[in-house]
């Protein structure tokens, strides 16, 4: 189900700002707005495409351009390369004509997407944002395997242990500068734990303002997530 209203709403528009309409945001310079936006999917630690692979597949049946990102090497290395890759990949659909594009970011994909925002100008670049179970203020997984077994903690462990330097660095940077930006988790998620470690530093829980651009979302199951992504971003349009 949650594939599915992820489809919807990437398909039907129904997050529907632009980054050009944003008030105070610079216009999107290389981005074709008369173009619907590429849809780009950043898999998770370990870089496996399996489940992306259907979303992106239903994306591309409904009409719009949809790419799951390959992560350098074997998706554990510098988290900072992959938010290269990834950079290389939107300039890429830019170069050819796209609108400004979506990046779906999951697991530590989403860890990706933040960086690529911070250090490539993704507010000039992207359409919207959206983390699905992200460990935005890293794993209690991670950071066990630092400590007990540190030869199994490549680079992309080491730098989601919580308080690491990196993501430290990404959590005092600005929620102003960000694209319109969606963290969608569950409380089911037994891999990124605490579960609430998705939560976007400076995001409305509950869009109680309409100048705000990004919003947090939790619930207890993934099928109630996929309610809420389709009920909040149909009566929330960013």
């Amino acid at each position: 189900m949650l594939i599915a209203v992820l489809t919807l709403v990437i398909v039907a528009g129904a997050v529907t700002g632009t980054v050009r309409a944003l008030a105070g945001s610079p216009a999107v310079a290389i981005a074709n707005e008369d173009h619907p936006g590429d849809v780009l999917l950043v898999p998770g630690y370990g870089g496996s495409m399996t489940a992306l692979d259907v979303l992106a597949a239903r994306i591309r049946s409904a009409g719009r351009a949809a790419t799951v990102v390959p992560l350098a090497g074997d998706g554990t290395g510098d988290l900072q390369v992959q938010a290269n890759v990834l950079n290389g990949y939107v300039n890429q659909a830019l170069v050819a004509g796209s609108g400004p594009v979506t990046v779906i970011g999951y697991s530590a994909g989403g860890v990706v997407a933040w960086l690529w925002d911070v250090d490539y100008g993704g507010v000039r670049k992207a359409q919207q944002i959206i983390t699905l179970g992200s460990p935005l203020h890293g794993a209690d997984l991670a950071a066990l395997g630092q400590a007990f077994v540190p030869s199994a903690c490549p680079a992309a462990c080491q730098e989601l242990v919580p308080g690491s330097a990196m993501l430290s660095r990404l959590q005092q940077t600005a929620s102003a500068t960000r694209p319109p930006w969606l963290s969608l988790w569950t409380t089911d998620d037994q891999v990124v734990q605490p579960p609430d470690s998705a939560r976007l530093p400076g995001a409305d829980p509950a869009w109680s303002h309409p100048s705000r651009r990004s919003a947090n979302r939790c619930a207890p199951s993934a099928v109630n997530a996929s309610i809420i992504m389709s009920l909040t971003l149909s009566t929330h349009p960013f």
